[in-house]
C-alpha cells in the first residue's frame, strides 16, 4: 500500500505545468464540442440528446418506466390525434361574450384614455360583419347598399352616419345593429336599439324564407337574414343579462338554440353557461357540458374549466392539502385534480387570472383558443364563479403548477391535447393591446438539463486552462492540495484497515 502512494505521488512530483494546460484545454475543448452537438441537437429536434438516450435506452435497462407514456388516454389520445391535423392551431375565432363597444369599450377609453381594442382585433370585427350582414344582392336595396359601404368604413362616425342615412329610407336591422353596438352608450339604449333591430330583421327572414328555393341569389339572402336575426337575439339575451334579467336571459339563449340547433359555430352555449353559473343552477351546467364537452367538438376554456369548476365544487369547502398529504387524495379528490390538470393543459393562462396573480384587461372581441386572449376573456366573466363557490380557488393554487410536473414540455408534447402551440405568442401580441398589458408566454420553453451542465463545465475548464497557462507554478500548488485533499478521506480509511487486518493477510491482498 506504501508503495503504491509513494509511486503515485512520486508521478505527481514529476508533472510539469504543461501537463496541467494540456489537460484542462482538452477536456474544455471535449466538453465544447459536445455543448455544440447538444445545441445543434435541441435546436433541431426540440430535446436533449444525451437526455434522450438516458430516458429511452438506459432507464428500460434499469428497469424504469417511462412516465411521460400516458397509458389510460386512448381516448384522449385519439381526440389529439384527428385535431392534430384538422384543427389550425392559431385559428382565431369571435369571442362568445365580446362587450359591446358604444357601451362599454368606449366608456373604458373616456374614462382611461386607453384604447381596449387593437386596430387587428378591430378589423377581424369589420371582417366579420360584411361577412355575416352583408350579401352580393344588397345593391338591389337602397338601404342594404348604404350598409354595405357602411361596413367597410374605418372611421367610426362615418359608419354611425351611414347606419342613419339607411334608416331615414327604411328600417334596416343592420343599420340598427351597428348604432346598438357603436353609438348606444349605455346598455339600456343598446337593448332598445336592438328590439327596433329584432322586429325588421324578422320581417327579412319570414320573406326571404319563402324565397330561399328560387335560386343562388335568394339563397344567400336567407343566409345573410338568418346571420343579422340569430345575431340580434343573441345580443338581446345578453342585454338581459348584463341588467341583471339573467332568467330570461337563459330562455332566450335556450330557445335560439333550440330554433337554430346547426348554428353550432356562434359558440352560444358559452353564453349559456356563463349565465346558468350566474344562477348557481349546477345541475344544467352540468347537462349543457355533457353535451358539448364531447371528442368531436374543438375544446375551449369555458368547457374545461366549467367542468374543472363542478368537479372541485364536490370537495373544495373541505380540502386540506396537509390533510390530502397525509392521507392521500379521495376518489372525488383526484376526479377535480385531473379535471384542473386537464384544463390547465388546454389553456394555461388562466390560473395566473383566476388567482388572481395577474391584473385583468377588458377581454377583446377575437380571441386565440388556448392563448392569453382566451384566458382573459374567460377569467373576466367567469372569476366571480369560482369565488363564489368556497374553497374552489384554494384547491387550484394547490393542484394547477402540477400539471407541468406531469407534462414537462407541453410545446413538445401533450398528454390529453395535442402539443402547446407555439404561434400564440405572435397571435396574442396582435389582439392584445401590448401597451399596458404584458403578454403572458407560460409555458416557457426550457432548457434540458444536460446543455445547461455541458456550457457549465466547458466554461469551467477553460477558466482553468487560462489560469493554468498564466500561472502555472500557483496552479500547481493548488493542483497537487486539491489532489492531497481530495485522497485524504481514503488514505485515512486505508491506514484504518491496514490497523484492523492481520499484516501476513494484507500481504497476500496486495499481491493480488
Amino acid at each position: 500500500m506504501f508503495g503504491t502512494e509513494s509511486s503515485l505521488s512520486m508521478f505527481l512530483n514529476t508533472l510539469t505545468p504543461k501537463f496541467y494546460v494540456a489537460l484542462t484545454g482538452t477536456s474544455s475543448l471535449i466538453s465544447g464540442l459536445i455543448l455544440i452537438f447538444e445545441w445543434w441537437y435541441f435546436r433541431k429536434y426540440g430535446t436533449s440528446f444525451i437526455e434522450q438516450v438516458s430516458v429511452s435506452h438506459l432507464r428500460p435497462l434499469l428497469g424504469g418506466v417511462d412516465s411521460s407514456s400516458p397509458s389510460n388516454s386512448s381516448t384522449s389520445n385519439g381526440e389529439a390525434d384527428s385535431n392534430r391535423q384538422s384543427v389550425s392551431e392559431c385559428k382565431v375565432w369571435r369571442n362568445p361574450l365580446n362587450l359591446f363597444r358604444g357601451a362599454e369599450y368606449n366608456r373604458y377609453t373616456w374614462v382611461t384614455g386607453r384604447e381596449p381594442l387593437t386596430y387587428y382585433d378591430m378589423n377581424l370585427s369589420a371582417q366579420d360583419h360584411q361577412t355575416f350582414f352583408t350579401c352580393d344582392s344588397d345593391h338591389l336595396r337602397p338601404a342594404d347598399a348604404i350598409m354595405q359601404k357602411a361596413w367597410r368604413e374605418r372611421n367610426p362616425q362615418a359608419r354611425i352616419s351611414a347606419a342613419h342615412e339607411a334608416l331615414e329610407l327604411e328600417d334596416c336591422a343592420t343599420a340598427f345593429i351597428l348604432l346598438a353596438e357603436e353609438e348606444a352608450t349605455t346598455i339600456i339604449e343598446a337593448e332598445r336599439l336592438f328590439k327596433q333591430a329584432l322586429k325588421a330583421g324578422e320581417g327579412c327572414y319570414r320573406r326571404s324564407q319563402q324565397l330561399q328555393h328560387h335560386g343562388t341569389q335568394y339563397e344567400a339572402q336567407h343566409r345573410r337574414d338568418t346571420n343579422v336575426l340569430v345575431y340580434i337575439k343573441r345580443r338581446l339575451a345578453m342585454c338581459s343579462r348584463k341588467l341583471g334579467r339573467t332568467r330570461e336571459a337563459v330562455k332566450m339563449m335556450r330557445d335560439l338554440m333550440k330554433e337554430f340547433p346547426l348554428l353550432s359555430m356562434f359558440n352560444i352555449h358559452e353564453n349559456l353557461l356563463e349565465s346558468l353559473l350566474e344562477l348557481q343552477n349546477y345541475a344544467d351546467v352540468q347537462a349543457v357540458l355533457a353535451k358539448y364537452d364531447d371528442i368531436s367538438l374543438p375544446k375551449s376554456a369555458t368547457i374545461c374549466y366549467t367542468a374543472a369548476l363542478l368537479k372541485a365544487r364536490a370537495v373544495s369547502d373541505k380540502f386540506s392539502p396537509e390533510a390530502a398529504s397525509r392521507r392521500g387524495l379521495s376518489t372525488a379528490e383526484m376526479n377535480a385534480v385531473e379535471a384542473i390538470h386537464r384544463a390547465v393543459e388546454f389553456n394555461p393562462h388562466v390560473p395566473k387570472y383566476l388567482l388572481e396573480m395577474k391584473s385583468l384587461i377588458l377581454p377583446p372581441e377575437h380571441i386565440l383558443k388556448r392563448g392569453d386572449s382566451e384566458a382573459i376573456a374567460y377569467a373576466f366573466f367567469h372569476l366571480q364563479h369560482w369565488k363564489r363557490v368556497e374553497g374552489a380557488l384554494n384547491l387550484l393554487h394547490c393542484t394547477w403548477e402540477g400539471t407541468f410536473r406531469m407534462i414537462p414540455y407541453p410545446l413538445e408534447k401533450g398528454h390529453l391535447f395535442y402539443p402547446y402551440p407555439i404561434c400564440t405568442e405572435t397571435a396574442d401580441r396582435e389582439l392584445l393591446p401590448t401597451v399596458f398589458h404584458e403578454v403572458s408566454v407560460y409555458p416557457k420553453k426550457e432548457l434540458p438539463f444536460f446543455i445547461l451542465f455541458t456550457a457549465g463545465l466547458c466554461s469551467f475548464t477553460a477558466m482553468l486552462a487560462l489560469l493554468t497557462h498564466q500561472f502555472p507554478e500557483l496552479m500547481g500548488v493548488f493542483a497537487k492540495a486539491f489532489l492531497s485533499t481530495l485522497f485524504a478521506p481514503l488514505n485515512f480509511i486505508m491506514e484504518k484497515v491496514e490497523s484492523i487486518l492481520p499484516s501476513s493477510l494484507w500481504h497476500q491482498l496486495t499481491r493480488i
